[in-house]
């Protein structure tokens, strides 16, 4: 097994690696990255059998793909919603800082032609999950970007997770035989919580992430006073696709569905 999380710095140019195909975190069968942009500074992404979806963390951009141009913004992931345009291989999303602006970039193995597309913040609504079960502590809200109902030609899902401060996410502790991979941001840069892979435990901090292999119990937790703010992506195993009816939760905690706590 490859290392399961990790402290990535950005680097001279703003690029910050987390997951490759072939670095300590090639088990999660993605490339993940994630960019910090100048006031005027253009970036263009293009792969060949591989599709793209380049969210928008915070800032204004301008994207351009498949011939349209949309300018978007996002205060910050913890007040407003997303913003993320997807496209197949060979596809390009050229993206131009309007103002500083921090994007993250995901990728993944797939030759499947489809048109590109901008999720707006209105397709990807936060709903509240978890409220008023195990003593309120593991509500939290959840958005979905991409998923097999929403992109059945796609091998990747995209979603994010905002906690409330002191509270778990990913509980009951659960697994699925695809792997994911958790990018956390804190609202305040001291934030901080416990991430689970399996029996070990990792502090989160503001720019870390957690590749959990398939198969691993995953819950996370924030501390009191802050809020955690997590980019959750899946990559679909070929013939066992990742769908949210397959939340398989550890047995050994599933009396506290029941529970009066």
């Amino acid at each position: 097994m490859g290392k399961v999380f990790g402290y990535p710095e950005f680097d001279e140019n703003g690029e910050k690696i987390l997951t490759t195909y072939d670095n300590d975190y090639k088990e999660m069968m993605m490339d993940i990255r994630v960019y910090r942009m100048k006031a005027g500074q253009t970036r263009t992404f293009l792969r060949t059998g591989e599709e793209t979806a380049v969210l928008l963390l915070s800032g204004k951009i301008t994207y351009e793909w498949e011939g349209n141009t949309e300018t978007v913004s996002r205060k910050d992931v913890f007040t407003e919603g997303p913003w993320c345009v997807h496209v197949c291989t060979g596809k390009e999303i050229k993206v131009t800082a309007e103002t500083d602006a921090e994007i993250l970039v995901q990728c993944t193995k797939n030759d499947a032609d489809f048109a590109g597309k901008l999720y707006k913040p209105e397709d990807a609504p936060w709903g509240y999950s978890c409220v008023g079960k195990f003593g309120n502590v593991a509500k939290r809200r959840v958005n979905t970007i991409l998923d097999h109902d929403i992109a059945p030609y796609s091998n990747m899902v995209l979603g994010e997770v905002l906690n409330d401060k002191g509270n778990w996410s990913g509980y009951l502790p659960h697994r699925h035989p695809q792997p994911e991979t958790y990018y956390f941001k804190f609202d305040r840069p001291e934030g901080f919580g416990a991430s689970f892979v399996g029996d070990q435990v990792f502090k989160s901090t503001d720019g870390s992430f957690s590749a959990i292999p398939g198969g691993e119990l995953h819950p996370q937790a924030v501390a009191p006073g802050f809020q955690m703010y997590t980019c959750w992506m899946i990559r679909h195993i070929d013939g066992n696709l990742w769908l949210q009816t397959d939340r398989c939760e550890d047995e050994r905690y599933t009396w506290l569905h029941d529970a009066e706590i």
